[in-house]
Formats: C-alpha cells, sequence, structure tokens
C-alpha cells in the first residue's frame, strides 16, 4: 500500500510539473505576441522536435586521457581512461535548436528591433556563455542554466524596452547558441562523445530555455 502512494505522489508531481512548464511557456509565447494556436503548435513541435537529431557530419576524433570519478568511492579514488579513437557525429537539434533560431528570425523581420543593439546584446551573452560553459569529457557542454536568460532580460530592458520580450528572445537563443555551442565545437571533438548535438536536449536545453525564461523576464 505505502508503494502505491508513493507511486501515485510522484505522478502528481510529474503531472503539476508538465502542467507548470506548459503554463509557463503560455505565458511567455504570449508575450512574444504568438497566439494560443501558434503556443500550441510550437509546444507540440518542440516536444516531438526534443527526440529529433539532424546528422551534420562526422568526423574522426581521438578523445584524450582523463580521470573519472568512480561511483560509491571518495574522491581519492579515481580510474583514469585512456585516448581513444572514434567518430563523433555534429547534428542538430530540431526542438532545441532550429524551432528556436526559426522563432529569431521571424521575431527579427516582424519586429522594428534596432540591429546594432541586436548585435551587442548577442555578443555580450555569446561571451558569457562561453566563459561559463565547460567541456565535460564523454558528455558534451554543460553550463548553468539562469545566468544567459537574466543577461539578456536586463539588457533588453535597457537597449530596447519598447521590445523587451522579443530583444531578450533573440539576444538570449543566439547568444547561448554561439558562446556555448558554436565557439565550443572544436572541443567537443576531444571529449569522446558519440553524437554533439546543438540544440541537445530540445525543451530542456539550454538554448530553448534561455529564450523563454528571458522573454518572460523582460
Amino acid at each position: 500500500m505505502p508503494v502505491i502512494s508513493v507511486g501515485i505522489f510522484l505522478l502528481i508531481v510529474l503531472l503539476f510539473i508538465a502542467m507548470l512548464q506548459v503554463e509557463f511557456l503560455e505565458i511567455a509565447f504570449a508575450k512574444l505576441g504568438l497566439t494560443p494556436e501558434s503556443t500550441l503548435l510550437l509546444i507540440i513541435g518542440t516536444l516531438i522536435g526534443s527526440g529529433i537529431n539532424l546528422p551534420v557530419y562526422k568526423t574522426r576524433t581521438k578523445a584524450t586521457g582523463h580521470f573519472v570519478q568512480l561511483p560509491g568511492k571518495p574522491p581519492v579514488w579515481e580510474l583514469f581512461k585512456p585516448a581513444r579513437e572514434g567518430y563523433t557525429v555534429i547534428a542538430v537539434n530540431i526542438g532545441g535548436c532550429i524551432i528556436p533560431v526559426g522563432l529569431c528570425i521571424y521575431f527579427f523581420m516582424q519586429q522594428t528591433l534596432e540591429p546594432l543593439k541586436l548585435l551587442l546584446a548577442i555578443l555580450a551573452i555569446s561571451t558569457l556563455s562561453y566563459k561559463f560553459s565547460r567541456s565535460i569529457p564523454g558528455i558534451g557542454v554543460a553550463m548553468p542554466i539562469l545566468i544567459p536568460p537574466l543577461v539578456a532580460a536586463v539588457l533588453a530592458l535597457m537597449l530596447d524596452p519598447a521590445h523587451a520580450a522579443q530583444f531578450a528572445y533573440i539576444s538570449g537563443v543566439l547568444g547561448v547558441l554561439l558562446g556555448a555551442d558554436i565557439f565550443r565545437l572544436k572541443e567537443i571533438f576531444s571529449l569522446g562523445a558519440p553524437v554533439a548535438s546543438i540544440g541537445g536536449a530540445g525543451t530542456f536545453d539550454g538554448i530553448f530555455l534561455t529564450g523563454i525564461i528571458a522573454a518572460l523576464l523582460a
């Protein structure tokens, strides 16, 4: 009986989190000027697209040797993994990269945003993203999720308050895309990861979430 109760509780928690996520997405897209119908299509497209990676090219790589922490052991217990040769496939994720970038192009075409100010914001966030992102052997690139959207929102409110949501979304998405993914492509080749997906985990990836959080805050 207690097992069943815990299972039901966890299911309720997961459903609640999913509902909150959809609610936040709807609010963010509404601030960006999208209709409820368009928002629904984008959410469905992002969820489906998060599991689809489109390969761009494959290259032979040699992962450098590194130490890994042994599970359940003190920090001093490490195992050295020797260098190995293999292939890394560079791919783009539909839900976490192609859809957000497509939205950036759409918002830029629809709004009277100043290109110079937008470029400065993108460069600032890409530099910040590069500084705070880290290359993790065997996995890829990771970075704190809240720093870029916070900076994007502040810059949007300072540089273009009339179009703050769109400005924050574009600068946040493209800044993270450049700083945490594009600028670190050369490093990814030495990490030993079989697939390096730009846009990664779709809905929960830094690129997608950065744009949404930035739009919410702006």
